[in-house]
């Protein structure tokens, strides 16, 4: 007989922490309920609009949703103020963004999408969810970028956005001269970075059956 996945209903909290303290962050409880419901939305609306690869919301959580909380970890490691404006260019369908704001709080985090129906997306999980000092705008990364002309970013996070020397010549001129640009990808840190641009600090780990990678990369002489 042909297996087939759970529906969205029976996810457990129980089984949400056992996943993610098996492999190596467990989550604070308040963390929990929001991390089942935005699972819950996730695949519902993946049905109809193909937001992620995955199609059962445990490949989800292992191959997607964990890159959010290592990365948590990772930014600790940076120096970012307290207050810290942070955007998440081409957020997609909230990754690594909504599960990362579950359980790093740190300052004002924006979600900036441009397509119409994953920015729909994005608004309907926050309402849900009701993450503190975190929205979405809908439009182009550039005219965001206006927006917030008086409020330069301290840090950008690319997840395929754009290839990675793109999205620093993008950001150049709106963020703050200190700010830090981090990538997620697949392979490790360049070697040779733009002028005006050093490597603060890098991280790998395994997940997906292969490595990732995250790059701090800071703005600097500005």
């Amino acid at each position: 007989m042909k297996k087939t996945s759970a529906p969205p209903s029976e996810i457990a909290c129980e089984e949400l922490q056992a996943t993610c303290t098996a492999a190596g962050c467990p989550l604070p409880e308040d963390a929990l309920p929001r991390l089942k419901e935005y699972l819950e939305l996730l695949m519902r609306w993946n049905r109809v609009m193909n937001l992620v690869g995955a199609r059962h919301w445990r490949d989800a959580l292992k191959n997607l949703i964990m890159d959010s909380f290592v990365l948590a970890r990772f930014l600790e490691r940076l120096s970012l103020p307290e207050d810290a404006a942070s955007w998440d260019l081409g957020a997609g369908a909230g990754l690594p963004g909504i599960p990362l704001r579950m359980v790093w709080h740190r300052g004002r985090y924006t979600l900036v999408e441009a397509r119409e129906k994953r920015a729909l997306f994005l608004s309907t999980v926050l309402a849900r969810l009701g993450l503190e000092d975190t929205d979405v705008f809908r439009g182009r990364a550039e005219a965001f970028f206006v927006r917030e002309a008086e409020r330069p970013a301290h840090l950008v996070l690319s997840r395929a956005f754009l290839p990675w020397r793109e999205v620093l010549a993008l950001i150049e001129p709106a963020v703050r001269p200190d700010a830090v640009a981090v990538f997620l990808t697949l392979e490790p840190a360049p070697h040779t970075l733009p002028s005006g641009w050093r490597c603060e600090a890098t991280h790998t780990y395994a997940a997906g059956g292969g490595a990732r990678y995250f790059w701090a990369l800071r703005r600097c002489g500005a």
